[in-house]
């Protein structure tokens, strides 16, 4: 992957020594100095100078994905020139297993699938309930159906947007049989605390890692710590391929299952002795291979992706490590043992009741700074239609009354962009354009 940079960084470096000079003669904090300077201006959206000045198409290059470059190019076409498309395939296996150390994996045409064969391979009797986030994409929850399981809706810690266990606790049913924590953005779940209560109750743990390519926890890579997990290339992600996905298995039991659902040819290659060595030539009635194309971009992604994820998080870390010193900003929770990744954005988390306006005020303001700044607010899958009409379902799942957790980060989170190259300068800018608007509350809360 190529990573254009910003231009020349010297003069901003120069005017940051400047500066924190200046401050050090005050006798004031750099946040001390950032604030009574920007008490001082005049928001943009009221006629003020706009803080962001980097420029457009340098800020459309640093930010642009997904992000391919000569590599993937010569993949391509050296695989149209040559036909030897499905050597793509179990080399591309290869090298994820090699890099994740799961024991077995199997290619897939997106998440999706690999969410589908999960469920099947494991051939739990009709009624049993999975316990998933409704904070997710649809795949996660619905794709059990089509094997008479059922979802048990669990909520999402307000602290981190990931899975809470302690609301799963307390909907812990004699039907429950599996739990599918979803690493959300990137961030891995409490993964240690889930394995042990799910030992403890008998259940079996999945993962949905289709935010988490290169995420780990302790040392182990994200879709190893359950029996089975999922990733999702699809051109959004952290790994994109355009399209494509990964199952991951801890058994050969379970791998012989759930990749015989959806890759007819493969029963022939298993011990003699597997229950699914029979069905060599039509597999369970899928067909679930990843194109060979989308194989040979992921071979060349995997190369860079822990150094993008590397510059990801340094970027991160130089614009939230400020941000977060503002009253009621924070960012999900990380652990120090464990090793994050960023999907699709930066999450940063911001307490609207304290900080007194609105999140549309405030990205009013901030976008007049010229900051890119969004929010999405995940659907949450426990109020869409098909969850409550009882015949897509062995008995009807039980809906919610309300997901605090949920609730809070679909309504309290703002998005900026994910940085892909070096850009002190535009940083900096951003940081300054958060001060100036943090300094302007009062004006704010009543815009």
């Amino acid at each position: 992957m190529s990573n254009p940079t910003s231009k020349d960084a010297s003069q901003y470096n120069r005017r940051s020594f400047l500066k924190t000079g200046t401050v050090a003669v005050a006798g004031l904090t750099v946040a001390d100095y950032g604030f009574a300077r920007a008490k001082t201006e005049t928001l943009a959206m009221s006629g003020g100078e706009k803080t962001i000045t980097f420029p457009k198409d340098q800020f459309a290059a640093l930010t642009k994905w997904p992000r391919y470059g000569d590599a993937e190019k010569q993949a391509l076409c050296g695989l149209l020139d040559n036909n030897k498309f499905y050597d793509e395939l179990p080399a591309f296996e290869q090298e994820w297993k090699d890099y994740t150390k799961a024991p077995f994996v199997k290619n897939h045409i997106n998440g999706t699938s690999a969410l589908t064969s999960m469920y099947f391979a494991l051939d739990l009797p009709p009624g049993s309930e999975i316990m998933v986030p409704s904070y997710t994409f649809f795949a996660t929850c619905l794709a059990m159906r089509f094997f008479g399981c059922v979802p048990i809706f669990v909520d999402i810690d307000p602290k981190t947007a990931t899975f809470d266990l302690e609301d799963a606790k307390r909907k812990l049913t004699p039907r429950t049989k599996a739990v599918v924590p979803m690493h959300s953005w990137g961030l891995p779940c409490q993964m240690d605390a889930i394995s042990d209560w799910a030992k403890e109750k008998g259940l079996i743990v999945l993962e949905d890692a289709a935010h988490a390519h290169g995420a780990s926890m302790q040392g182990k890579k994200m879709g190893t710590w359950g029996a089975m997990g999922i990733y999702s290339f699809q051109a959004s992600k952290v790994m994109p391929c355009v399209e494509g996905g990964m199952g991951m298995y801890n058994t050969r039991e379970y791998f012989e299952r759930a990749t015989a659902f959806g890759h007819y040819d493969l029963p022939g290659k298993f011990p003699k002795d597997s229950p699914i060595y029979a069905y060599d030539g039509t597999g369970f009635g899928q067909k679930y291979r990843m194109h060979p194309l989308a194989a040979a971009l992921g071979r060349q992604q995997l190369k860079g992706l822990d150094a993008v994820n590397q510059l990801v998080e340094k970027n991160v870390r130089a614009m939230n490590d400020p941000l977060t010193k503002l009253d009621g900003l924070t960012e999900p929770h990380c652990r120090p043992d464990q090793k994050r990744v960023y999907y699709c954005g930066n999450m940063v988390l911001i307490d609207f009741k304290k900080v007194g306006f609105s999140r549309d005020a405030l990205v009013k303001a901030l976008k007049a700074e010229g900051v890119n700044a969004s929010f999405w607010d995940y659907p949450e899958q426990h109020k869409l239609k098909i969850y409550s009409e009882a015949k897509w379902w062995n008995h009807p799942p039980t809906i919610p009354q309300s997901m605090p957790g949920n609730a809070y980060i679909n309504g309290n989170h703002l998005f900026l962009p994910l940085i892909y190259g070096e850009a002190p300068e535009l940083i900096a800018q951003y940081v300054q354009a958060f001060e100036k608007v943090w300094a302007h509350r009062t004006e704010l809360a009543k815009a």
